[in-house]
């Protein structure tokens, strides 16, 4: 862990980000002082991933809290915080780890209400205690997600050493710490099994050239940068043995929305033959949607598309369309879905495992 970028500092009552828009020129960490300030560094995509998203969100509601002492009654808590959680999930909606974060704090926060035996108090200390775990625990998580799959890519290729092609950003900057698709990419590199990975520059707002790209050489992992139209090409050419994504939401029959470009890569690995998968901790899934055509997609702006930093590139005044988010049908998911608890098969997942 100790060679790994830290896209997240906490400690007791003050957070820092990397502010991944400036990357990879410089690492810079800025204060994230309130809630406020953490619903702008998510909507900006200064902090982006969907499992750093929820831990950036509620760390900056532990932030707050500690700060705060004109909450004199459980009930004016409980308000509290369920006003900035609801308010923070409106920061990027695709994503659903900040939603279920959110309403599992909101519950503690209900349930401590209706508890005679506990205090104001000790309420706001079980409520930052919960809030604060989430950075160790994604850690753990995360480290689970790249044993469990490199395992299962190296099992099920029947190969010791082995080609991945991933897409986005999905390591230490868009998590805790170690990663989810890239965590596995990690693992495999770490048990001597990665041949090479290749990564997607992912247009329009290139997390893979500008992020993961630069954590590749950060760890100085074996990697390749390929375009995004050049992902079929880079299949039949290099024989890539798996491709692997992250996930901002899985629904309960398995379809996963994940970073523009993803469907695509999932057609192009069944015509290739190639094993797809998808990583991402069980809090990932909502089982409440069931399907992906449920999953809103947020827009982002047409300026991502039509210009480069400040400099315009496209035609002014053309219409854009810039989706930040597609849909894989669970059926294209052949690897099955990396958790942290095992590997699914993608049509079969169940609430309770």
């Amino acid at each position: 862990m100790a060679a790994t970028l830290l896209a997240i500092k906490y400690e007791t009552g003050k957070l820092e980000i990397l502010d991944q828009l400036l990357l990879p020129e410089s690492c810079k960490y800025i204060p994230i002082n309130n809630v406020q300030d953490a619903w702008h560094a998510i909507h900006e995509m200064k902090v982006r991933g969907a499992p750093a998203i929820a831990i950036v969100g509620c760390l900056s509601l532990a932030v707050e809290l500690r700060k705060s002492e004109d909450l004199p009654s459980k009930d004016k808590l409980h308000h509290y915080v369920e006003e900035k959680l609801k308010y923070l999930v409106t920061s990027r909606p695709t994503a659903v780890n900040m939603q279920l974060a959110a309403e599992a704090c909101i519950k503690l926060a209900s349930d401590l209400i209706s508890d005679e035996t506990v205090q104001t108090s000790g309420a706001k200390e079980a409520i930052l205690k919960h809030l604060e775990a989430m950075l160790d625990n994604d850690i753990a998580d995360n480290l689970a997600i790249g044993n469990f799959g490199a395992q299962d890519i190296v099992e099920k290729t029947g190969k010791t050493s082995v080609r991945i092609l991933t897409h986005c950003n999905t390591g230490s900057l868009a998590t805790a710490g170690y990663g989810t698709a890239l965590g596995v990419i990690r693992s495999l590199h770490k048990t001597g099994s990665l041949n090479h990975v290749y990564c997607t520059e992912t247009r329009p707002y290139n997390q893979g050239s500008r992020l993961t790209a630069f954590e590749l050489v950060y760890e100085k992992m074996p990697a390749t940068l390929i375009c995004d139209n050049m992902a079929a090409a880079a299949m039949r050419q290099f024989k890539i043995d798996a491709v692997i994504v992250g996930a901002d939401r899985v629904a309960a029959n398995g379809d996963t929305a994940n970073k523009i470009g993803t469907y695509q890569l999932a057609v192009l690995a069944k015509s290739h033959n190639i094993l797809f998968y998808v990583a991402a901790p069980f809090s990932s899934i909502d089982f409440e949607i069931q399907s992906g055509s449920l999953i809103p997609i947020e827009e982002r702006p047409h300026s991502e598309m039509t210009h480069t930093g400040s400099i315009r590139t496209a035609a002014a005044g053309i219409n854009c369309w810039n989706p930040g988010f597609d849909v894989t049908p669970a059926e294209l998911i052949t690897g099955g879905i990396v958790t942290e608890k095992s590997v699914y098969k993608a049509d079969q997942l169940v609430r309770s495992a």
